[in-house]
């Protein structure tokens, strides 16, 4: 049983608190998705749009997908038809801890904040369809079904998008290959 199910239900009878308590469960992967669709500068607002989307379409929800599923598909839509009136730019993220047991040195740092910067380039360079499922599938995590259910698309069509956007990244990447080491 999906636990948001009961927290729409809670919405849809007039307790707006509820609400909020979705927005927390789900603002994170929202803003990232939102975020990595259109880029950084306008991921904020299109986070807010995306939920304030969600809140009126709120009746529409069956339960057939998970909330998630279906909130992550107002947002994608969202995003892309922001993309469509303006070009995307890349969203930096803090850099990560190291595989070890402490943090990244100030040089290690540097060089993976700028690896992640030069790869939010490369997929800005991507087609809206072919960002999407890549972010939804190597970065969000998501299964084939959830973005087949996330973007409206057959599952056959994901996956083929999917290797699609493999190939073009990486044949981005290898003309620019003096740091990410992608094989011809």
């Amino acid at each position: 049983m999906d636990p948001d199910v009961e927290l729409v239900r809670r919405v849809r009878r007039g307790e707006l608190d509820a609400y909020g308590e979705l927005i927390e469960r789900h603002r994170d992967v929202v803003h990232r998705v939102v975020g990595r669709i259109v880029g950084a500068q306008d991921a904020d607002d299109l986070t807010q749009d995306a939920f304030l989307r969600a809140f009126h379409k709120l009746a529409g929800f069956r339960g057939d997908a998970p909330f998630r599923s279906w909130l992550l598909r107002v947002a994608h839509n969202t995003a892309l038809n922001a993309l469509a009136r303006k070009r995307p730019e890349p969203v930096a993220e803090p850099p990560e801890p190291s595989a070890g047991n402490g943090p990244l040195t100030p040089a290690d740092a540097l060089e993976a904040r700028e690896r992640r910067e030069r790869l939010e380039r490369k997929l800005v360079g991507l087609s809206p369809a072919h960002r999407s499922v890549l972010v939804l599938r190597e970065i969000e995590g998501l299964s084939y079904e959830e973005i087949a259910e996330i973007t409206d698309t057959p599952i056959g069509s994901v996956k083929a998008r999917l290797h699609r956007a493999r190939n073009e990244l990486a044949d981005m990447l290898r003309h620019n290959t003096y740091d990410w080491g992608v094989p011809s």
